[in-house]
């Protein structure tokens, strides 16, 4: 695998390395040893996968607070999403800060997530399909987020947004709560 890390410190691109034949590629898309040496949390506690019927669906921005923060691999395995974090730890040099990266069932991109970053997408084509490996269990009484339009952080999405849930247009402004820690 090919790690690139981001503007957000912790946060890597994680790029196959395709062993090709006439057959096709073999490759390795999670390795502990090799997520370990690049000082990322190698654990899986669960795997999820997000089905979006429309191009447009926006899901985020999500996380979870101690003491069940998720850190997160994210790959999309069918259609593409603009995949987008945002750091929340404050003493991180990228704190408030977000990326924005296109994964796609063609280009075989992961993004890691670091616990303490808020995460969502949204969805470039019809029929997406993500898959998520997450660090650890969802709990829903440490579940939280912010609003995906929070001028905080003024993330640009690429398209009109054409789906979202009730619970994510209702999250609260960065401004009106504090990141409890």
């Amino acid at each position: 695998m090919i790690f690139t890390e981001t503007k957000i410190k912790g946060a890597f691109i994680v790029d196959l390395e395709l062993q090709r034949d006439i057959r096709g590629f073999f490759a390795r898309s999670f390795c502990t040893q090799e997520f370990k040496a690049h000082g990322l949390k190698p654990t899986i506690a669960q795997c999820n996968l997000s089905f979006n019927y429309t191009k447009g669906t926006l899901r985020g921005m999500h996380y979870q607070k101690p003491p069940s923060q998720e850190t997160k691999l994210v790959r999309c395995i069918r259609g593409a999403i603009y995949d987008v974090i945002i750091d929340l730890r404050p003493e991180s040099p990228s704190y408030l800060s977000h990326i924005g990266v296109e994964l796609t069932a063609e280009n075989r991109l992961a993004l890691y997530i670091p616990d303490s970053c808020a995460h969502g997408f949204q969805t470039l084509a019809d029929e997406t399909e993500v898959t998520y490996q997450m660090g650890d269990f969802y709990a829903p009484e440490y579940a939280d987020g912010y609003r995906y339009d929070d001028p905080a952080f003024g993330i640009e999405w690429p398209l009109p947004i054409s789906e979202i849930s009730d619970k994510d247009k209702a999250w609260n402004l960065f401004v009106q709560k504090k990141i409890v820690r």
